[in-house]
């Protein structure tokens, strides 16, 4: 199949624009990516034409929109190859699916002593939540190692494992280095310790094919925003027999079966985890963006997007005094860089008066940071609508940026 790279640049209205007089590059997909119209248009429809709440009505607005809902619901199960609906609850985001299954699964499953294991290469939402749940319980958190590379280090990941481990959670994509995790070798290693998974899939979902039976995993969750769909919507899939054990994260509306003074029922799945009023048109962005990425295909963007990692990782290594970290064989769309004795603020500051977005920082993995030394990273991330010349453009950049600063 021809990837027709102007064509989807034409999707994305945000892309048309100048910064400082100079045409918009935009490398901070890592952080969230650009909508396409399809999506836009998706979200004002239902605003202009569906606006009602869930589940709750009769009337006319509220059966359509309740209808929408559901099927975007279908469309999540099939995006991710999920056994059921039922496993499939809506969020506000990654961090919030991490912090209900810490929370709910804290409560009814881990005890003092018991282990929870990570990796040197989470982002803090996936550490601060285990932390929260490790000092509620009495539990305590364990590290995996990583190496120089930024490639997981297996046999430190075996060695502490363990019959206390009761969660292993782990990073799919790591957002900072680009390292594809191998993970469904890992939650099979999990399972036979006795642990459950949970697996952070905010960086996959857009440049992998994710199948959750096949990979066996407990929880997976990712964001919207990271799929070329809103802020503010999240997916949690979790197996259907562990959510049915565990209790709601939150009280209130739609979360219910039965209320009294005395005593409350709580609803099925997956409304069970779904308290309130959710965010329709959120959710209604996110089963349009996933259809847009479906139409062209995700092994077709793989290999787009790994060309376009391929071409920046030679380029940019020939600037002198550049560091490339995360070197994993196998990784995807991300490339965090340091410029030798200059702070990464300071070039990204100047990159940006290129008209070029890229991320600076510790990028939420704050660890890592202090892993390789560095007062944070800069960090240029790839998506469907980059091409070859705007990373020219982005080491034109670099090289000038390298000029004024040293």
């Amino acid at each position: 199949m021809k990837y027709n790279i102007d064509k989807i640049r034409s999707d994305f209205p945000v892309l048309h624009q100048k910064i400082y007089n100079k045409p918009l590059v935009y490398f901070d997909n890592a952080a969230t990516n650009q909508k396409p119209s399809q999506v836009l248009n998706r979200m004002k429809d239902y605003y202009e034409n569906e606006n009602s709440n869930i589940h709750r009505g009769v009337h006319f607005l509220s059966q359509e929109a309740t209808t929408a809902y559901e099927e975007a619901r279908e469309s999540v199960k099939n995006f991710i190859h999920a056994p059921s609906n039922s496993g499939i609850i809506f969020t506000k985001g990654t961090t919030e699916s991490i912090n209900l299954v810490a929370s709910s699964f804290g409560r009814k499953y881990v005890k003092e002593g018991d282990e929870v294991l990570i990796t040197q290469m989470e982002h803090h939402s996936n550490i601060v939540p285990w932390q929260i749940m490790c000092e509620n319980t009495g539990a305590n958190l364990k590290v995996c190692n990583i190496t120089e590379k930024g490639e997981l280090d297996v046999q430190d990941f075996e060695n502490k494992l363990s019959g206390k481990t009761k969660m292993v959670a782990i990073t799919h994509v790591s957002n900072t280095l680009g390292t594809i995790n191998p993970i469904k070798e890992l939650i099979e290693k999990a399972h036979q310790a006795g642990a459950y998974t949970l697996i952070d899939g905010a960086q996959a979902v857009a440049h992998l094919s994710v199948n959750v039976q096949d990979l066996d995993c407990d929880f997976y969750c990712f964001s919207a925003h990271k799929i070329y769909a809103p802020m503010g919507v999240g997916v949690l899939y979790g197996k259907e027999e562990i959510l049915n054990k565990i209790p709601p994260y939150q009280g209130g509306g739609e979360m219910i079966s039965n209320v009294t003074f005395e005593k409350t029922d709580y609803n099925e799945l997956p409304f069970k985890f779904e308290a309130g009023t959710p965010n329709v048109g959120g959710v209604l962005g996110l089963e349009a963006a996933l259809k847009y990425v479906s139409d062209i295909g995700l092994d077709v963007l793989e290999k787009y997007e790994d060309d376009l990692l391929k071409y920046g990782t030679e380029k940019l290594m020939q600037i002198e005094g550049v560091r490339i970290y995360g070197e994993a064989e196998n990784k995807t769309g991300v490339l965090s860089f340091n410029l030798e004795n200059i702070h990464p603020f300071d070039a990204g500051t100047l990159i940006d008066k290129f008209g070029i977005a890229v991320r600076t920082g510790h990028l939420c993995t704050q660890p890592l940071v202090s892993f390789y030394g560095v007062p944070g990273f800069i960090r240029a991330s790839f998506s469907a609508y980059n091409t070859r010349r705007e990373i020219d453009k982005l080491l034109e950049a670099v090289m000038r940026s390298k000029e004024m600063l040293t």
